[in-house]
């Protein structure tokens, strides 16, 4: 191999020695030299980019803060003012206790008095009554039984002409041996508190004394699956026609195949959609082609159809990033801690928006600079050394218009927090369920959990409502909607 001055080390760091000795060592030996310090070099690479890869936590990626290892260490409380003083675990001094309240004696089942009949200082014996006696009031769950209904239907003979009739079958009695209210809580066992099928027959053998098998739990199901179907198909279509939405996606899996649960969420209606796809024809059918709204969320390239400026990206997946800028070191570093310091500036702004503190013309005369900033970093960061920043810069920068909509757009968060705050129902799911076996167990999946977090969102009763649907389902009639009667504007400032 020949030695030229291309090959030699360049500095003094890499090369320590002259380079009269370099041309005098045997050419054998130059090769090996060459061929360590070549194999370093790899070695470097790989390390750092092992380092960043084991790095990689909820405070800097997109992984959920469920996923980070236990090892991760959390961030520490701020200091006391008082040195000397140690915060004990518990109610803090001055923080003030929370006490149950008492119902009104026309909400309490039963009154039992207690009166003294002798004088607790002399033994004379008392009469009268107290004006304002100490109350006391215990909540209890009586024994509950289910009750069976037997019906009969009996067939007559005709004296005339000696036929047979049999009584037609009762209005709203289902065919199976299960009514409506206990066939909604076998399935909200499963669909709003994830227990298994074993654990919901025991849960109703215990509680209520009903003798189910674990077979016929899934059937159950079924039958309030193919109930709900309608409603949550209104919901979909609700869903299409809100000015925000907020979107979001987790891993699913259906029998051996992988899948993703899909969710969009507004303030009064979350819908869910299990797809053995993450890409842009699922988000398409949530949403319509011609959806004309504005939706919130992550950098997914799933949503890229979607014009920029009815885009918001979320600024907490954004600070991710910003944080996974400043771990890389050197320039990266100083660019991430100067868009995170901005994303600060922006977040004491939004939120005296929120509190009332502040009027929206206001904050979006404060926000011009901000936006030239972090457009100036984002820029700066393109250029920079390190090659994973530069692209997450020039990705950001494709969709820059869509990092401000809040600021212009009334009722836009700039966080996607709702969205992700309505798919941990189903991590937590998957991670107990390990998915679903079928398709018609992922259609279960998904119209459980959009009736669940719909009915949360509006403060109505699910069992009541389930069984509703149960019940007009079993007498031929339309599902009762899960739609809100009203649909106000979002409260977001």
């Amino acid at each position: 191999m020949s030695i030229t001055q291309e090959t030699q080390p360049s500095t003094k760091e890499q090369r320590p020695f002259s380079v009269e000795d370099w041309l005098q060592t045997p050419s054998a030996v130059q090769e090996f030299v060459l061929s360590l310090l070549l194999a370093m070099q790899v070695l470097e690479t790989e390390n750092r980019e092992l380092r960043e890869r084991l790095n990689l936590h909820s405070g800097n990626s997109s992984r959920p803060p469920s996923s980070d290892p236990p090892s991760r260490e959390r961030p520490s409380p701020p200091p006391s003012l008082d040195p000397d003083k140690k915060k004990e675990a518990g109610g803090q001094p001055g923080h003030p206790g929370v006490t149950r309240r008492l119902l009104p004696v026309t909400e309490v089942k039963t009154v039992k008095d207690y009166r003294p009949t002798h004088c607790g200082q002399c033994g004379q014996p008392l009469s009268g009554e107290d004006a304002a006696p100490r109350r006391h009031q215990v909540t209890e769950i009586p024994p509950v039984v289910a009750e069976v209904v037997e019906h009969r239907l009996h067939t007559l003979f005709c004296p005339h002409c000696g036929s047979q009739t049999t009584a037609a079958w009762p209005e709203g009695v289902p065919s199976g041996c299960f009514g409506p209210r206990l066939q909604a809580m076998v399935s909200l066992l499963s669909g709003q508190y994830h227990l298994s099928k074993r654990e919901s027959e025991g849960l109703l053998d215990d509680f209520f004394g009903v003798d189910l098998a674990l077979g016929s739990i899934p059937a159950l199901e079924q039958r309030t699956s193919q109930a709900l179907a309608e409603p949550v198909e209104q919901a979909r279509e609700y869903i299409r026609q809100q000015p925000v939405v907020h979107l979001d996606e987790t891993g699913w899996s259906e029998g051996h195949q992988r899948g993703w649960l899909w969710v969009a969420a507004t303030s009064l209606v979350t819908v869910y959609l299990l797809a053995a796809s993450r890409g842009r024809q699922v988000a398409q059918t949530i949403l319509g082609l011609d959806f004309s709204g504005i939706v919130v969320s992550d950098r997914w390239s799933a949503y890229n159809w979607l014009l920029s400026q009815r885009r918001q990206l979320c600024w907490a997946h954004l600070r991710r990033d910003f944080q996974a800028f400043i771990d890389r070191g050197g320039q990266s570093q100083e660019i991430g801690q100067a868009l995170l310091s901005l994303s600060n500036l922006m977040f004491q702004g939004w939120h005296a928006i929120r509190d009332g503190t502040m009027e929206r013309p206001t904050f979006q005369l404060k926000m011009i600079l901000v936006q030239q900033l972090v457009g100036e970093l984002l820029r700066l960061g393109c250029a920079s050394d390190h090659p994973k920043t530069a692209g997450t810069c020039r990705d950001i920068l494709k969709r820059e218009v869509a990092l401000w909509t809040f600021v212009w757009v009334s009722g836009v968060e700039p966080t996607n927090n709702l969205a992700e705050r309505q798919v941990r129902p189903g991590v937590l799911w998957r991670k107990s369920s390990f998915g679903t076996q079928s398709q018609a167990g992922s259609r279960f999946v998904e119209r459980i959990m959009t009736v669940v977090a719909t009915l949360r969102q509006q403060k109505r009763n699910v069992l009541d409502y389930v069984t509703a649907v149960c019940e007009a389902a079993n007498r031929g009639l339309p599902a009762p909607s899960l739609l809100p009667e009203a649909v106000p504007l979002a409260d977001t400032p």
